[in-house]
């Protein structure tokens, strides 16, 4: 307090017209700096500088940091147990008035952490200015973003996991259920919808694997770091690394090595960011399907009702809100990264204030993903019902449909192609027999399997009468039995490797 008020002092000598600042004014102004500045900060510059209303959601990870940092200072013999004690108390109390509603978060006091501390220390008194020992707001609101990070990729993680579930359940309903496979969003060739749907699984295990990856260097604790050069106290990093379990999988503590580094980095922000960017990119490729095959033209799935809205002025319309929604929120998220990547590229070392920017779109970006992934997880697997324990709603099938769609656009053209390398034609002149033979069926507006076997002879001798196995929908399912294939019985075996990984 004596630096304190020395401080004071030679600002009052500077301007010999400026009242003193007493020691209770000074302990009400709004900033952790009012002793160096001789005017207040405009109302315009609070406003513009101020980030508490949205950072005030990293609340209970700025009071375990604190809480962590606070009992380390006490088991190094920096700060007193009795010290310790009242800002365990008072953080308590703090925690009890957010979670109420009852605290009054002050615009003056600009972002969570002066918010919290203030309070603190009117609860509390000296031990709450303690606190701030050995730290500095900069590697605070690190360790506190990485704190909150670190929880919601776990949130995440598990929606992932009940979504590919729910993807799991519908594709093993419809396993033997033939859909038009599209290159070009031309018939292309037949495949299982239940293989389909697992094209999907595929992509969502990736985006799994890639949080995974993202909690793990998101999971190391800046604290310590102080403003840019670390602290002459001797703080016990680790220490509190094991305490907020930023450790690793054999359990040892995650510390940032570099203090300019520590305070300066958001490469983590921006890691996750890409994850949930293409994330969303697989959710709105689903959503894009969705709304294709929920048209009439299509006509091959339904969702439940509660998933659409109607027209205000066609009254037969079901709109597929949802999935178009999703679709427009992956540029949405897609823009967080790039104003992320942009916000960082030229910053040098150490902190700065653009770094509060950070948070906003990564919030946004958190929220967007979490809500996407759970009314997906209920659209596509349903809702379990109370009573009946069974699951209701969900993607329905319209398996008649789908197998008509496979019949046009000649999808087993490639069927016959093989099935004449099989008897030694080589594939590039299979391949124009075929083409051949597609000529004519287009010309007498029949399928391949409907041309008579003499016409089909035509184009070469060795087809017989087994060729017509080979163009049915059904055989070229079958034949592909090849590891990935589409074939049913490697459709349920690729089901249940994917269920005994999400066991």
């Amino acid at each position: 307090m004596l630096e304190v008020e020395t401080r004071l002092l030679m600002i009052c000598c500077r301007n010999p017209h400026r009242t003193p600042m007493t020691h209770k004014q000074f302990d009400n102004k709004s900033t952790a700096w009012s002793a160096l500045f001789s005017e207040p900060m405009s109302e315009l510059v609070k406003r513009y500088t101020s980030s508490v209303r949205f950072d005030q959601r990293l609340w209970q990870a700025d009071i375990a940091g604190s809480l962590a940092h606070a009992e380390m200072l006490m088991t190094q013999g920096i700060i007193t147990p009795e010290d310790y004690s009242a800002v365990e108390r008072g953080l308590k109390l703090v925690a009890e008035e957010i979670k109420a509603g009852q605290f009054d978060w002050k615009l003056d006091l600009e972002d969570v952490h002066l918010n919290i501390e203030a309070r603190l220390t009117q609860l509390v008194g000296d031990a709450g200015k303690r606190l701030h020992t050995g730290r500095s707001r900069n590697d605070q609101v690190a360790t506190d973003v990485r704190l909150w990070l670190r929880d919601e990729i776990d949130l995440i993680s598990s929606r992932l996991s009940d979504l590919q579930k729910a993807l799991l359940d519908v594709a093993e309903k419809n396993v033997e259920v033939i859909l038009p496979g599209f290159t070009h969003l031309q018939v292309a060739q037949p495949v299982s919808f239940g293989h389909h749907l697992l094209a999907y699984v595929e992509m969502f295990s990736r985006d799994y694997e890639r949080m995974v990856e993202v909690r793990r260097r998101t999971n190391r604790l800046p604290l310590g770091a102080a403003a840019l050069a670390g602290t002459s106290y001797p703080l016990d990093r680790e220490r509190v690394a094991r305490t907020l379990r930023m450790v690793d999988e054999q359990g040892l503590p995650q510390v940032c090595q570099n203090s300019l580094d520590a305070v300066s980095d958001r490469d983590f922000a921006i890691e996750f960011s890409a994850a949930a960017a293409l994330c969303m990119v697989h959710i709105s490729r689903l959503s894009e399907e969705l709304v294709l095959w929920m048209s009439q033209t299509f006509g091959f799935v339904k969702i439940a009702d509660r998933f659409t809205t109607g027209s205000s002025i066609m009254p037969q319309k079901k709109n597929p809100d949802v999935p178009e929604l999703a679709r427009g929120k992956t540029g949405r998220v897609v823009g967080h990264l790039m104003g992320l990547i942009t916000l960082m590229k030229g910053q040098p070392l150490a902190y700065n204030k653009d770094n509060q920017e950070d948070k906003e779109p990564l919030f946004d970006t958190v929220d967007t993903l979490k809500d996407t992934l759970s009314i997906f997880c209920e659209m596509v697997g349903g809702q379990v019902n109370a009573e009946t324990g069974f699951k209701e709603g969900g993607i329905s099938v319209n398996a008649e449909r789908m197998e008509s769609a496979a019949r046009k656009g000649y999808a087993t053209a490639t069927d016959l192609a093989d099935y004449l390398v099989r008897k030694g034609l080589a594939f590039r002149d299979a391949h124009e027999v075929v083409a051949q033979a597609v000529k004519a069926a287009i010309a007498q507006q029949l399928d391949l399997s409907e041309l008579p076997l003499p016409v089909l002879q035509q184009f070469n001798p060795a087809i017989d009468q087994d060729v017509y196995q080979v163009l049915s929908l059904r055989g070229s399912l079958d034949a592909r039995k090849v590891l990935g294939g589409t074939a049913p019985e490697q459709v349920r075996l690729q089901i249940a490797r994917h269920r005994s990984r999400l066991a």
